[in-house]
């Protein structure tokens, strides 16, 4: 009977036969299916869903209400950690339902999970390289930074950072609407991502692979690139001063910037350039990096080290208890 349901799906493939998509809902999976880890990692995944919610948030908090952090840095880092708070608001929830009970979502809310996911993914890739920009021009170029940095151009890159989302959401939603979906509607995986999604597809899926390639690769390449160079720029710069403590103090401002970028944008190569003998199971685990973990994580890399911030909170929390 599999053999035979594989089969037709291959033929109305072949012949591209469309028909009416007769599948009004997804099951989503979830991460695992073994029983015995469900209620653990529930409560895990609840621990870091709120740890990610209140680090994003108090970080929001604290720059919002300290005019001493209202500088370019401080800016993109409030974008960051307001994407990362909607972004993981996108897939948490969700990935909590599966552990409790079946999870079933309605295609238009799986198109639209698929949307907001795609908008907010990109728009991170693109504020961490706003961010390697204004450290580059802050380290490199430290005379000119009020000019290069102006609040003109925040504004400017802002706009282009939810701009390159919003165009990259709309392209890979738009190719996944068009996709027919048969009788198939168990989706291997705790959200609506691209690769499981097309694996359910019973027509040709040749148009989403290339939106795929283009779209991924264009938001990886160009971002990747511009960190490159910046980060390499600045090492060549950093390497030049003289004063121990100076050398100290830029690889501080740029370290917390590197873990975080190296752990995002690894997990998102691996995802969508994996080997093609990588199970569905693997694409999970490394997806959890860059949607449940980085934005838990960010918020905690930025403001550890970080004396302002610090100042920052304390400050914060003063005003909160004394009045």
């Amino acid at each position: 009977m599999l053999h035979f349901y594989c089969s037709y799906r291959y033929d109305l493939r072949k012949n591209g036969i469309r028909k009416a998509s007769s599948v009004k809902e997804f099951i989503l999976l979830g991460l695992t299916q073994e029983p015995e880890l469900q209620l653990p990692l529930f409560f895990l995944f609840l621990e870091i869903y709120m740890f990610s919610v209140v680090g994003n948030l108090g970080l929001i908090v604290v720059i919002v209400l300290n005019p001493h952090l209202h500088t370019p840095m401080y800016y993109f880092l409030f974008n960051l950690s307001f994407i990362d708070f909607c972004y993981s608001s996108v897939i948490s929830p969700k990935m909590l339902v599966g552990f409790v009970k079946q999870n079933i979502i309605s295609h238009a809310e799986c198109m639209t999970q698929l949307f907001f996911f795609c908008f907010f993914v990109i728009d991170e890739c693109y504020i961490l390289t706003a961010m390697a920009y204004d450290r580059y021009a802050a380290i490199c170029k430290p005379l000119l930074y009020q000019v290069t940095m102006s609040h003109e151009v925040c504004h400017l890159m802002t706009v282009g950072v939810y701009v390159m989302g919003l165009v990259g959401a709309m392209a890979h939603t738009g190719s996944m609407l068009s996709l027919t979906f048969c009788d198939d509607n168990i989706i291997n995986h705790y959200m609506c991502d691209i690769p499981p999604l097309q694996k359910l597809s019973c027509t040709s899926t040749s148009i989403n692979e290339l939106v795929v390639f283009t779209v991924v690769g264009v938001n990886i390449i160009i971002p990747s690139l511009t960190l490159f160079v910046s980060y390499t720029l600045i090492l060549s710069n950093i390497l030049r001063i003289h004063s121990a403590d100076g050398r100290s103090k830029a690889f501080s401002t740029c370290g917390s910037h590197v873990i975080s970028v190296s752990i995002y944008i690894g997990a998102a190569l691996f995802t969508y350039f994996k080997p093609s003998n990588v199970s569905m199971d693997g694409d999970k685990v490394s997806t959890i990096f860059y949607t449940i973990l980085c934005p838990m994580l960010n918020p905690f890399i930025y403001s550890i080290r970080n004396k302002d911030v610090h100042v920052a909170l304390r400050k914060t929390l003063k005003k909160m208890i004394f009045t």
